[in-house]
């Protein structure tokens, strides 16, 4: 579905992803952890087009789209959910829901809003309200019913937890989970390295723009320097 090969990218002179290899399967849940500057997101923003690869090759359903335009990936199933959510805050729900599915007629929006209500069933009932009056939870889901709006194959998922109570956090795990239902694949990125890994098929490990392990993820739980450097054991 999504391979990475050799990926380096650059902010300025300085470079911050030095030959990155990564593979999604189809179907699959794969989550990428690491502390903070490890270069997560900026993996995942190289991914959706948004950060300039400087060497490397992305690979997405066999199409080589390392310099392909954001928007043209998001038209072949690639869609990312940034971290910081990014929703229109003077829109309404409904409305910010209509623009993830810009590509779509009318007929098709009305049916992909029903499903994306039956997921998270508040958003229904907030839907006439500005996004900008929603918990942050809730902006959340918005966040991500609005890319699933777009029909992804892939959904690239840059910290949904950050900033959540231990209860959200469940709940938006858990949409996370059922998406495979939906035959979402899933690249997550998450500061919360257990619950992720406790979700996914597979794991990353980065530092310092480096994959550093990698393996299935109850392997990934289960080993000692993991459990001592992210999970707190």
């Amino acid at each position: 579905m999504l391979s990475v090969e050799g990926l380096r990218s650059r902010y300025g002179r300085i470079e911050v992803l030095h030959g990155v290899d990564l593979e999604v399967k189809a179907g699959e849940i794969v989550t990428v952890i690491g502390a903070n500057g490890a270069g997560k997101t900026t993996l995942l923003r190289c991914l959706s087009g948004v950060q300039p690869v400087a060497a490397g090759r992305i690979v997405f359903r066999g199409d080589d789209v390392t310099r392909t335009a954001g928007h043209r990936r998001l038209g072949a199933g690639l869609a990312q959910v940034p971290e910081g959510r990014q929703i229109f805050t003077n829109l309404t729900v409904e409305e910010n829901l209509r623009l993830g599915a810009y590509l779509f007629s009318d007929d098709r929006v009305d049916s992909d809003m029903a499903e994306a209500f039956a997921m998270f069933p508040v958003l229904r009932e907030k839907r006439n309200q500005r996004a900008g009056g929603l918990s942050g939870g809730q902006q959340q889901m918005l966040a991500m019913a609005r890319a699933l709006m777009g029909r992804p194959n892939c959904l690239l998922l840059d910290e949904p937890s950050m900033g959540l109570a231990p209860i959200l956090v469940d709940q938006i795990l858990d949409v996370v989970r059922n998406l495979k239902s939906l035959d979402v694949t899933v690249l997550l990125v998450e500061q919360n390295a257990y619950a992720a890994l406790a979700i996914a098929d597979r794991g990353y490990v980065m530092e310092t723009g480096r994959v550093t392990m990698s393996g299935p993820a109850a392997e990934l739980i289960a080993d000692a320097r993991i459990r001592e450097a992210y999970l707190g054991v």
